[in-house]
């Protein structure tokens, strides 16, 4: 596997207008359905995932394992309000590392949403989850000692990066926590279009330090991402050089 990584600048002027002329901005100003729709218009199947927004400064990274020439040929064809919003003139890509030693350490980013399926087959939030039963979760649900969800998502992360032995964290710090609603389109109405509906759920960047295990199952890992809505900004492993873990 030979991963790419690719970087957009998206114009703050163009994708705010554009999500709201197509209804795809949540209520909590999240961006992440709007640039999944633009980059699917852009790219088509070939639409990179998992990304992560870092804002109008920093711009969007992606991993793509697609031949890098169609994808410039694929963004070419872009309507122009498409490539104005996504900064498509200014595609920029590298190759991405793909020889990882077992024990490597690695500092990491990642913004994640930690949630868990229930019995109903409904998402929910991991900390919910996890404290069903033992508390009022009425009560927290807007809140819970920052503490106890730091421990409950930690323990979440570990399990997404230990899935096949890819890695393991050696250490890790919730970096932000809030709860949003990020939009989401499913079933149809009696028209025929799909329903949007606004989730809520937690939104949690972690910072820390990993510990590569199985080389090939952690190439998997970054190319897949982790958890859930990695097509709508969450669940890109950002990786930087870190010393001796």
């Amino acid at each position: 596997m030979s991963l790419q990584l690719l970087r957009l600048q998206p114009d703050p002027t163009a994708l705010a207008p554009w999500a709201t002329r197509h209804r795809l901005l949540s209520p909590d100003g999240d961006y992440g359905y709007a640039l999944h729709a633009l980059l699917s218009a852009a790219f088509g199947d070939l639409a990179p995932k998992p990304f992560h927004y870092l804002g109008g400064r920093q711009g969007l990274l992606a991993y793509t394992s697609a031949d890098l020439g169609m994808l410039r040929m694929n963004a070419s064809l872009a309507p122009p309000d498409v490539a104005r919003a996504l900064g498509l003139n200014h595609l920029d890509a590298r190759p991405f590392p793909n020889a990882w030693r077992a024990g490597q350490c690695l500092g990491f980013e990642a913004r994640i949403r930690p949630v868990v399926r229930g019995k109903d087959g409904r998402e929910r939030d991991a900390y919910l989850h996890a404290v069903e039963g033992t508390v009022d979760t009425g009560q927290i649900a807007g809140n819970g000692s920052i503490a106890q969800r730091t421990v409950i998502y930690k323990d979440w992360l570990e399990k997404q990066f230990g899935l096949d032995g890819a890695a393991q964290i050696v250490e890790a710090h919730l970096d932000s926590f809030r709860l949003t609603r990020v939009l989401r389109k499913a079933g149809s109405s009696d028209n025929g279009k799909r329903k949007t509906t606004n989730n809520a759920g937690p939104d949690v960047v972690f910072k820390g330090h990993l510990q590569v295990g199985d080389a090939p199952a952690f190439n998997r890992l970054l190319e897949r991402g982790v958890g859930r809505h990695r097509a709508f900004g969450f669940g890109m492993l950002l990786l930087r050089p870190a010393g001796s873990c």
